[in-house]
């Protein structure tokens, strides 16, 4: 054997020894420019960023709606949680400069995010066609309420708005009451969870071919498949409107499944099967009853709700939430404390994980902020950087990264472009 062999033979086991080099983020060197604003568009982009991709925040010259509420105090932290590990510029979109500066950035990018109404980007000259003429390559994503085309397309969006016209208000509440919307902004996150992924689907297509596609989502089609167990009871019922069904099952097809009272608070108890049933009984002490013909089965505990919840109720009302908790957890039955927002900022799982964080944000204070809920084996969280004040990054953008002079920089803060 050679002198250079026995190297190469050193070199290889040494290599073999070594720890390879720390995984790079998965979006790591992706630049995705980011002119959405509020939650949905917002929200799948703070997902790029916590998968470290380089998103550039532009904002109009006054800033995004959500920076509009800090007058409003605590409202105003939406933004901080949606637009962390983000470049935060300021470009005025309504001057042929700011527009022309936009193009520069798009021909350096990989990925462009808005969630504007249809047809505004393309009025002013900045739609999908334009800029992929720029740049081929670029994935073009939108967000909207009922989409890019149909009936509805001109329909002004909100989340309030689409939840009552996709039928998630109809659904939220009791019978005797109104309609009620459901308590999180369940259409503009479920859009923007959705946009994400439109988007990775893209990226990938992109590595096969070589160039970029239109990506769009619509709140009303994004939150549709929540609603199944609701139109389980539509169709199984022959096309009767199905009740609102307060906390039981939106199809009325399982019980216990409600919210039940304890000494300090409620807890919530679902049993899907026998086998949580008869759990739940021996936890309780009256197993004897697992013979009762109103509870022996699924089918006979439906048809029985009324008698089910008010045995389940009579029992946990006895106890404190925690008390329930150990003993529910001792036999195994599915359940959880109805908790309030002081307890799930503070929740311990959570935080164990990093997906809550404590930081010390230089606009808000002492806040706990959310990371990604995405976790890839061996990938290493992004260490949470808080949301930038507006236009923060302005320089970093503009002069490092486009190129432009210091001087073209000032002039253009003057014309109001920046």
């Amino acid at each position: 054997m050679t002198a250079k062999k026995k190297t190469s033979a050193r070199q290889k086991a040494a290599a073999a020894q070594t720890p390879p080099p720390a995984p790079g983020q998965a979006l790591q060197g992706v630049v995705v420019i980011d002119l959405s604003h509020i939650y949905n568009g917002p929200y799948a982009t703070f997902l790029m960023a916590m998968a470290g991709a380089t998103v550039i925040k532009i904002e109009p010259l006054g800033g995004e709606h959500l920076r509009l509420r800090a007058n409003l105090g605590g409202a105003a932290l939406p933004f901080a949680m949606l637009n962390s590990n983000k470049q935060a510029i300021t470009l005025n979109l309504k001057t042929a400069r700011g527009r022309s500066l936009l193009l520069d950035m798009v021909r350096k990018a990989d990925v462009l995010v808005e969630n504007f109404a249809p047809g505004v980007t393309d009025r002013l000259g900045i739609g999908a066609a334009a800029l992929q003429q720029e740049n081929p390559r670029l994935i073009y994503a939108s967000s909207t309420g009922y989409g890019r085309s149909g009936p509805y397309r001109d329909y002004p969006a909100m989340d309030l708005t689409v939840q009552a016209m996709s039928g998630v208000m109809s659904i939220t509440g009791f019978q005797d009451r109104e309609p009620v919307k459901a308590g999180p902004a369940v259409c503009d996150f479920f859009a923007g969870a959705h946009l994400f992924g439109g988007i990775m689907m893209a990226l990938y297509e992109r590595e096969q071919t070589g160039k970029g596609k239109i990506v769009e989502v619509s709140m009303q089609e994004a939150v549709y498949a929540s609603l199944s167990s609701n139109l389980g009871m539509y169709h199984g019922s022959g096309g009767k409107l199905p009740p609102r069904t307060g906390n039981r099952h939106g199809g009325l097809a399982e019980s216990p499944y409600n919210v039940y009272p304890a000494r300090d608070g409620h807890i919530a108890i679902i049993c899907n099967n026998n086998r949580h049933f008869f759990a739940l009984l021996k936890a309780m002490g009256c197993e004897a009853l697992e013979q009762d013909p109103r509870f022996c089965d699924l089918k006979s505990r439906i048809k029985h709700l009324n008698d089910v919840d008010a045995l389940v109720g009579q029992w946990t009302v006895h106890f404190d939430r925690q008390q329930l908790v150990t003993l529910l957890l001792a036999h195994r039955v599915p359940h959880a404390p109805v908790r309030d927002m002081a307890d799930v900022i503070n929740d311990p799982n959570m935080h164990a994980r990093g997906t809550l964080q404590r930081i010390d944000h230089p606009e808000f204070g002492k806040v706990v902020l959310q990371h990604s809920p995405i976790r890839i084996d061996g990938i290493p969280l992004v260490p949470l950087q808080p949301s930038g004040r507006l236009g923060e990054q302005n320089t970093k953008v503009y002069q490092n990264w486009l190129g432009l002079s210091k001087e073209t920089l000032d002039q253009l803060a003057r014309d109001k472009v920046i």
